[in-house]
């Protein structure tokens, strides 16, 4: 066999696309994958300029191959995109060489280039697997909401959201509102701890001109603005019990009556409540009302903070970081395994909202692409490390402390843990052996 076909049956054989340019950007040799992912003969590749055949997205203002000939450095796996013979949007990432005679003088380059489609199409499919509207999560307690929530979403039940603050109760009641009947109608939020009881009234119900000193004209609240929609009141239990009366009649009647006004008007709207304090615990001591507490409570969502779905870290940090290099103009491609270890050891009182916090913060201290422990607020450089367990390198390290941690809190009964991390019980198994994490002799198993 001679040697130019030698080198074509080598080349044919990588699975990588690999072409070859001379110093006229003209293609001398085009391998069997590159005639795959481009949708181009190699008969017709081969003689015409690279960028006639690759239309990519850096071919007219940042080409590798020329940046690559011109400085003599190569290129790793260069995230970019081609159009193919079919008119299809490609992702492909590149790797680009100088070639050199025996004298060292620089003839042409070759490239080689991996077809991302398949992982991209992966990962869209992972996003949706873990993803429900703008809510982020895998894990199970959220799962079970994420699949009651339509079948919610089409009543026009009263909706009660608890949790922490910053656990995402107004992005649940968003989700719910875009999925009900009246998604085309104004979901209107009321902060109800942010305003005083006279103001919040009249934002509640409006008021007419002259109920009131300044009342120089009429103005509608906002279960008038929410019209045909929903209206969010966040933080429900910190309204006072005079307000609570009131309140009570729009949930019963479905009317109220406007400060200063007379007529009485209907409020055709969906309710969904929010509150991070316990509720039941304000009724039993008197200052929340009984009645009202029914009312609001007919469907109950109880949202885990970030402590309880750790495993939601992961895909949290990634999330957020693709939304800051969107806000920002910025390339940050991950943060240190370190890092991820010192998020994975912290309790979140200020749950999700904390976390994005935490990476906001990094984005502004980070001068490159990667988060590093310095760029991490002080109180989780090294503060926030769990008694007994040591800050990880990797983050295979991570994952095995993650995995003993849950261990710990079920009392070492694997069938819960791995129910709690949202994997098959054989697969929690075979991880225990691999990270070598010691069950003690006597456990929670008995129970299983």
């Amino acid at each position: 066999m001679r040697e130019p076909d030698i080198l074509t049956a080598i080349l044919d054989s990588i699975t990588d696309g690999v072409f070859t340019v001379d110093k006229d950007w003209l293609i001398t040799s085009f391998n069997y994958a590159a005639e795959k992912i481009t949708g181009v003969p190699r008969e017709e590749a081969v003689g015409r300029h690279c960028y006639d055949v690759f239309r990519t997205n850096i071919c007219e203002t940042g080409c590798a191959l020329r940046k690559t000939m011109s400085s003599v450095e190569p290129i790793v796996n260069k995230a970019v995109y081609i159009i193919n013979s079919r008119g299809e949007r490609v992702p492909i990432t590149i790797s680009t060489a100088p070639l050199k005679d025996k004298r060292g003088r620089i003839i042409g380059g070759v490239e080689t280039f991996r077809d991302l489609s398949r992982v991209e199409q992966l990962q869209k499919e992972l996003e949706n697997r873990y993803t429900f509207e703008d809510i982020i999560s895998k894990s199970p307690k959220f799962r079970r909401i994420f699949a009651i929530l339509p079948t919610i979403a089409d009543s026009d039940s009263t909706v009660l959201l608890q949790g922490e603050s910053g656990t995402g109760k107004e992005l649940l009641a968003r989700a719910i509102h875009s999925l009900s009947p009246r998604r085309n109608k104004p979901m209107v939020t009321v902060n109800c701890g942010a305003l005083p009881d006279s103001l919040l009234e009249s934002e509640l119900f409006g008021y007419k001109a002259g109920a009131f000193t300044d009342a120089k004209r009429d103005k509608p609240g906002r279960f008038a603005l929410a019209e045909g929609g929903a209206v969010f009141l966040d933080e429900i239990g910190d309204i006072s019990p005079a307000l609570q009366v009131k309140l009570l009649r729009v949930l019963q009647d479905r009317t109220y009556e406007p400060l200063g006004g007379i007529e009485t008007k209907k409020a055709d709207v969906r309710i969904i409540t929010a509150s991070n304090r316990n509720l039941e615990e304000l009724v039993k001591s008197g200052k929340f009302r009984d009645d009202l507490f029914y009312r609001i409570n007919v469907i109950n969502i109880i949202i885990p903070p970030l402590r309880e779905r750790k495993e939601d870290i992961p895909l949290l940090v990634e999330h957020f970081i693709g939304k800051f290099n969107k806000l920002q103009g910025r390339d940050i491609a991950d943060i240190a395994p370190e890092v991820m270890s010192a998020l994975m050891n912290h309790d979140y009182p200020g749950n999700v909202r904390e976390l994005e916090n935490i990476i906001e913060h990094g984005f502004v201290l980070c001068p490159g692409r990667l988060i590093s422990v310095e760029h991490l607020p002080d109180n989780l450089r090294g503060s926030d490390v769990q008694p007994g367990v040591q800050t990880a390198e990797t983050l295979e390290d991570v994952e095995a402390q993650f995995i003993e941690s849950a261990l710990r809190r079920n009392n070492w009964n694997r069938l819960k843990t791995a129910q709690e991390l949202g994997m098959h019980k054989t697969t929690l198994f075979r991880k225990i052996k691999r990270y070598g994490i010691v069950l003690p002799a006597v456990n929670g198993r008995t129970n299983r």
